[in-house]
């Protein structure tokens, strides 16, 4: 154990000090003394763990606290401590079992008391916690804060009218109270009594007729319970009191859109988006959900792409708004818009590598590598420990068949380390790259980790199946991958054509013709070279060389570029071990 290790020291210091030849054991010190090293020991440890606590340090502190009670088990601070700490770090469990020992402990100290309601809270034990509340009444009757928090445990204990009873009781010492009202108009919506609530909530405002959030919660309870026409009046009340308020705006233009009221619509809601008071965080928030909504929907696309251009009029200087109005133009398909904005944003400030995540995903997508290649070393430099600067970086150094480059950028990235299914990416590229060196045993290794991490991966198992069956080996085990990945998606005549390809180099020549045959009922099939010669392979050897040399010309027609294609022609003969 740790101790041992470091009274064996201490004690060792004693001794060499204090004995010159003669011998002693850690027995022959007295009691006293070694009482007062651990305590000396102790002490180190607890004022060590306050300053790692105020230096924000919590799990060193954390550490040494523990550590502390290995030496000394009876003082209930250093529980209660470790229950604060727990609780910063969201670990709901230690947190009460520590407050409980040190409430048990001293109960008669109100804060060792108030953390363990604290702790019976966050693990949803909110009778729990409404006992002690009650419990510490009783020493302090007139406490407010202690009375409000016994009724916030009851209300989300479900004990709504005892509840209710509590803050009435509160009200009636401290009069009308916006958290106790807030309280309480909860309670009533949970009881589905909205025009209770409502009630509350105009309570406030007959107090505090200008405070705006007051009328704002009123329609929203009206809004939750669907009375359109009560929310809309509340807004316009806003909107009297304040023209430009941007909620009420925004909420009368979603309003008027309800209705059919394209223009009303548009003029309410570029008031609000002209209001320099409305945050562009808080229009960032009411535009992005256009972002899902494009990807199932693309009569959205014109509506999302005006409210962008509204934030970047409204914010002509903020990086935020050209970043969004990308992602929009991106989402859309209109990758060149995408990627001015995109620029733009980062001419403004190019500290956000997400917008460099997406400037670069956006080059991959659209077949642009040498722009990849620019952008994607760039952000190696300035974020030279993000993961996906690297993955792109191997990408585009592939898409130049510059593999030795790709072998060494993939191989950073995994170095770096990141989330599995990036990780497994990364193996997917780099078993392609390594194929393209020749280097297959380190080729089909990282196939066989993509595997192990994504099972279900078809892709890979249809290249990797491939692969195997151009050099002649493992045909069962290409067969049985091929196979697989048919199964997962078996609409794809590429896996078709693969699956019948490695059933023509097994010998198989009746079995790959029915698939190549389901191959080419699909029309990308049909116009695609490789599988026309394939075809025409299949066909030879199978005795029908007439229709295989139309199959092989449909095939030069087409494109088709294998190294025997023109030999197979002009000896109208298939030609073995020349098929690609």
């Amino acid at each position: 154990m740790r101790i041992t290790g470091i009274l064996i020291l201490a004690i060792s210091g004693l001794i060499a000090v204090s004995c010159g030849s003669q011998r002693k054991t850690a027995s022959s010190i007295p009691a006293p003394l070694q009482k007062e090293i651990l305590a000396q020991r102790a002490d180190s440890l607890f004022f060590a763990a306050q300053r790692s606590k105020m230096l924000g340090d919590y799990k060193t502190a954390i550490t040494q606290y523990s550590d502390y009670l290995r030496l000394n088990r009876e003082n209930a601070a250093v529980y209660y401590e470790l229950s604060r700490l727990f609780l910063e770090g969201r670990n709901a469990q230690y947190t009460l079992g520590f407050a409980r020992r040190a409430a048990s402990m001293d109960s008669s100290n109100k804060w060792y008391q108030l953390a363990l309601a604290e702790a019976f809270s966050v693990n949803e034990m909110f009778d729990s916690a409404a006992y002690v509340y009650d419990r510490l009444m009783v020493l302090s009757p007139h406490d407010d804060d202690l009375l409000f928090n016994k009724g916030l445990s009851l209300s989300k204990g479900r004990h709504f009218s005892e509840a209710l009873r509590i803050f009435d009781t509160l009200e009636a010492r401290v009069g009308i109270n916006d958290e106790v009202v807030f309280q309480k108009q909860r309670i009533y919506m949970r009881l589905n009594m909205p025009d209770e609530a409502a009630s509350e909530v105009r309570r406030l405002i007959a107090q505090q007729p200008e405070e705006l959030r007051y009328w704002g919660l009123l329609a929203e309870i009206y809004e939750a319970v669907d009375r359109p026409a009560a929310a809309k009046a509340v807004y316009d009340s806003i909107l009297m009191i304040d023209p430009q308020q941007p909620r009420a705006l925004i909420a009368v233009a979603n309003m008027e859109k309800k209705n059919g009221n394209e223009a009303r619509y548009r003029t309410f809601l570029l008031k609000a988006f002209n209001n320099p008071e409305f945050s562009i965080d808080e229009k960032v928030s009411f535009v992005y959900p256009y972002l899902q909504m494009l990807e199932t929907d693309t009569s959205k696309r014109g509506e999302g792409i005006m409210l962008a251009n509204l934030i970047v009029e409204s914010h002509p200087a903020d990086a935020k708004a050209y970043a969004l109005r990308a992602d929009m133009y991106s989402q859309a398909d209109v990758p060149d818009s995408a990627l001015i904005n995109y620029h733009h944003a980062l001419s403004l400030d190019s500290t956000r590598f997400s917008v460099w995540y997406q400037l670069m995903y956006l080059y991959s997508r659209t077949d642009q590598p040498d722009s990849l290649l620019r952008v994607s070393n760039k952000v190696m430099q300035q974020f030279p420990r993000e993961f996906m600067g690297y993955y792109f970086n191997g990408l585009a150094n592939y898409f130049k068949q510059r593999y030795d480059a790709a072998a060494s950028s993939l191989n950073g990235a995994l170095g770096i380390g990141g989330e599995k299914r990036f990780v497994a990416d990364v193996y997917a590229l780099l078993g392609d790259t390594y194929h393209a060196s020749g280097l297959h045993t380190r080729s089909d290794s990282c196939y066989e980790i993509v595997l192990g991490m994504r099972p279900k991966d078809h892709i890979v198992m249809n290249n990797y199946s491939f692969y195997l069956s151009m050099r002649g080996e493992k045909l069962d085990k290409a067969e049985a991958l091929s196979r697989k990945s048919i199964e997962l998606k078996p609409d794809s005549p590429t896996y078709l054509d693969t699956y019948a390809w490695i059933l023509f180099r097994m010998g198989r020549y009746r079995d790959a013709r029915v698939w190549i045959e389901k191959a080419l009922e699909f029309a990308d099939a049909q116009q695609d070279p490789d599988v026309l010669e394939h075809y025409g392979d299949i066909l030879f050897n199978l005795n029908e060389k007439e229709k295989a040399m139309q199959y092989w010309q449909m095939a030069k027609a087409k494109g088709a570029n294998s190294h025997g294609l023109a030999r197979k022609i002009a000896e109208r003969r298939y030609i073995k071990n020349m098929d690609r």
